[in-house]
This record gives C-alpha cells, structure tokens and sequence, in this order.
C-alpha cells in the first residue's frame, strides 16, 4: 500500500525526527525540501546554483523553484510507492503545485498529519536548544516571528486538508516514542492495512 504523506506542524514541533522515524516505519522516504535545497546545492546543479544565490542574500526561496525541485525529488524511483515530505507545502499556493505534480503520476496526498503544539512550549523547546547549540539566532523575539510567520502562511494548508477529509491532527509534546505511537495510531485509523 502506498502513503502520499504530508507533514505539517509549527518550527520546533518535532517534525524533522518524526518525519524519519515515521518514514522508516511506513518504508517510505522522508523528504525534506531543506535537504533537497542542500543536495541540490552540494552536486552543483543549476537549480542548486539558483537556490544557493537566493539563500544566500537571505531571501526565500520562490515558490516556481521549490515546487520544481519537489517535482524532481518525487519523481525519482524511491518515491514512486509512497514519500513523507516534511517543509512542503509552505502555503497554500504549494498546494496546487503539490496536486497537479501527484495529478500528472495519477495520484493523490493520502493524508495531511500535523503535529499540534502549544506555542510556549515551542518558544521554551527552541531557546533552549539554541543555547545547548549556540544558536545565537534563535532568540526569543525570532522564534515568536518564525510562529507567526507559520501561523500566516503555513497553518491555512491543514484547513485546506481537513476540507478534504486529509488532515490527522496528533498531540507532539511528550516523549518521542509515544509522538511516534501516536502518529502511526493516527495514520492506521485514516489508512487501514
């Protein structure tokens, strides 16, 4: 059985171990847009030289180019049964992207999941491993904007998924075994073997 997943959720939720640890149980590949950019960039590909100039200025990258480097990532072998993407969609926009790239193969996301956190604990997660990693960055003022940031653009895609009867909404806080018990509990409930 295939699992066109997608993996929502607040910076600081939890998604990146999730998104390997529910990759690895499910026998899909995780798929990370930031380590899409990164590989891209270290093999020197063109669209690697394009997101490399744009990060490099600080700016974001465009959309036309992030849902580009997607279409390319799904369509490699691994992916063909199934794939976890984690950091896309950001918004909305991506959404359509992500459909018509699934349209063309003849399929579909079969779920949204998104972890839910409650922000202070996410700003308390995130100064914290900021200081344990010296993240000088990750002060407090920037963490609340990176959730307002999510909250404006990238939190409208799960009403987006529930309106299609997609989205798996699973608590992320306490220890990660059970956030991962939890997810695939969730996923059963949605995707019966």
């Amino acid at each position: 059985m295939t699992a066109r997943l997608v993996l929502l959720g607040p910076p600081g939720a939890g998604k990146g171990t999730q998104a390997i640890r529910l990759a690895e149980s499910l026998g899909v590949p995780a798929i990370s847009t930031g380590d899409i950019f990164r590989e891209n960039i270290r093999n020197g590909t063109e669209l690697g030289r394009q997101v490399q100039d744009i990060t490099a200025s600080g700016a974001l990258v465009p959309d036309e180019l992030t849902n580009e480097l997607v279409r390319d990532r799904l369509a490699q072998a691994d992916a063909a049964e199934g794939f976890l993407l984690d950091g896309y969609p950001r918004n909305v926009a991506q959404v359509g992207a992500l459909d018509e790239i699934l349209a063309a193969a003849g399929a579909g996301v079969d779920a949204a999941v998104e972890l839910t956190v409650d922000p202070q604990v996410v700003v308390d997660r995130l100064t914290r491993r900021a200081a344990i990693e010296g993240r000088a960055d990750d002060t407090e003022d920037v963490i609340r904007h990176r959730l307002d940031v999510y909250a404006e653009q990238t939190a409208p895609i799960s009403q987006v998924y529930a309106a299609r009867g997609l989205l798996v909404q699973v608590d992320g806080l306490g220890d990660v075994d059970e956030v991962t018990q939890r997810l695939l509990d969730a996923l059963r409930v949605v995707r019966p073997a």
